[in-house]
């Protein structure tokens, strides 16, 4: 069946054939569990499948079957690893369609979005699949007298949990370079998209991954993450989602001393002096706030603006913005769904607040459904003109499709507004200047800086960030560093 075929078969009867019930451990789907929660499809706002809620004996299964796999796959040759990693990819791909359609019903997504999101996956794994071989330690000159070397060793069991907004791609770029690295894993999804994690896990089997190296339980962070997080046989923890919530992933993990990489929150800017094109910077800004509705931890929520630009920008945004036709993910719409119906109260109460202190809104600014069922879970592309510094839709962390404006008049201030929340992931600069641009990025206190295309970039640079907006690396070269530990060995020569 071609993805047009898989869509319209759901269209029509609000199922997906052969969704995995049970958790997948130990190389095999388990029966599914008594204790079951509904999952629901966003863009309609209806329940089309039930998953298994895992409890304490399901993540003690799962993490003992990754520390048996672990203790072969870490001798497995690095070819042989590269040689696996790049089936993996390969059947991503011969799979795309189906996955790309579960995870539109699980996320809420565009079509579109989620085949970019099941490409990117496949990319990802073949290339750690080329770095798999290439993990090499270094020589240490310490004189005649001694060889000395390092070498870089993989650090046993990993943990993975995995957030709702790119349950495909997230999960691919912790479990590649971790399997690259000689680890194991055990993933948990998040409760409203756990099922293209539990596919993904089955695809990793047939590839050829052994069994027991990669295990995925469902259920609820409260539960089964928090016992992942405790857990003394996790040697790594790799999770992405909300700063309260790493913060608490972090102490919990904290007693043993657990590794971490942390991926948290963002309120990234894109600055835009009066050089620049404000077709482009438009055009910038569109993308960066509304693509997968704005549910982007490296969204360009905010857009700051140099004044003598800023009327031409906001009229070109604010008539594209109005144009925008959210639907369900599966009709080819401009913009899908939000996630929840608890994250899409989330959004209203941020907008809704601002109104209330008297926000400028140039467009959008309130819930809104599918206009050809009635149905679904949606937010109103939303511009919000003219903000203050200390503004809580400048400083707050909102999630959804909305643009916080401001704006500025010297290249100090715009340095000022763009570092003046307590998040630290990205940030875009629209300039001719290359001095300027240069000079902006390197005073961006960010993770990942891009001139003139707010989305430049790709998986073979390092993502991650600073401030509240976590620790760690990942994807890049960088991103096996996580999963490797480094150690020295020393030999006298001396006879």
């Amino acid at each position: 069946m071609t993805v047009q075929d898989i869509a319209q078969d759901y269209l029509s009867t609000g199922k997906l054939e052969a969704l995995p019930e049970g958790h997948f451990i130990d190389g095999k789907v388990t029966r599914p569990s008594d204790r079951k929660m509904e999952s629901f499809d966003p863009g309609r706002a209806e329940a089309f499948a039930e998953f298994s809620l895992g409890e304490d004996a399901d993540m003690d299964l799962a993490i003992a079957s990754a520390e048996k796999a672990s203790r072969h796959w870490r001798h497995v040759t690095p070819g042989e690893r590269c040689r696996i990693l790049n089936n993996v990819a390969r059947l991503f791909r011969e799979n795309a369609d189906r996955l790309s359609v579960i995870e539109v019903v699980d996320s809420g997504k565009t079509l579109a979005e989620a085949q970019g999101d099941v490409q990117s996956s496949a990319r990802l794994f073949e290339y750690y699949a080329g770095a798999a071989d290439k993990l090499d330690g270094r020589s240490v000159n310490l004189g005649p007298d001694y060889t000395a070397f390092t070498v870089r060793e993989p650090v046993g069991v990993t943990g993975h949990i995995i957030p709702w907004n790119y349950p495909i791609s997230t999960f691919a770029r912790g479990v590649a370079p971790a399997l690259a690295a000689g680890c194991a894993v055990v993933a948990k999804p998040a409760e409203t998209t756990p099922f293209t994690a539990l596919v993904m896990a089955e695809l990793l089997c047939v590839a050829g991954v052994p069994e027991g190296l990669v295990n995925v339980v469902t259920g609820l962070g409260a539960d089964v993450g928090a016992q992942m997080a405790r857990d003394p046989r996790i040697k790594q923890l790799t999770f992405t989602g909300s700063v309260s919530t790493g913060i608490n992933v972090a102490q919990m993990a904290a007693p043993n001393v657990t590794r971490l990489t942390l991926e948290l929150g963002g309120k990234s800017p894109l600055i835009a002096f009066g050089d620049a094109d404000p077709e482009k910077v438009a055009d910038g800004a569109y993308w960066a706030i509304f693509s997968n509705s704005g549910q982007i931890c490296s969204a360009g929520s905010r857009l700051i603006l140099h004044k003598a630009i800023r009327d031409d920008v906001l009229a070109i945004l604010a008539e594209r913005a109005k144009a925008i036709r959210p639907a369900h993910g599966l009709t080819a719409p401009d913009m899908g769904a939000i996630n929840s119906e608890l994250h899409l109260g989330r959004i209203k109460a941020h907008v809704d607040a601002a109104k209330s202190r008297g926000a400028h809104l140039l467009t959008g600014g309130d819930v809104t459904v599918d206009s050809h069922t009635g149905k679904g879970w949606f937010f109103q592309p939303t511009v919000i003109a003219d903000l203050a510094a200390d503004d809580p839709a400048v400083q707050d962390e909102i999630f959804g499709p909305v643009l916080s404006v401001q704006n500025f008049e010297t290249e100090e201030e715009a340095v000022q507004l763009a570092n003046g929340t307590e998040f630290g992931l990205i940030a875009s600069v629209y300039t001719r200047d290359v001095g300027r641009a240069m000079r902006v990025a390197s005073a961006m206190d960010c993770g990942q800086v891009s001139i003139n295309d707010y989305w430049a970039g790709g998986l073979e640079l390092p993502f991650g960030g600073n401030k509240k907006s976590g620790y760690g690396r990942e994807k890049g070269w960088e991103g096996l560093d996580a999963y490797t530990k480094v150690k020295s060995i020393t030999i006298s020569n001396a006879s």
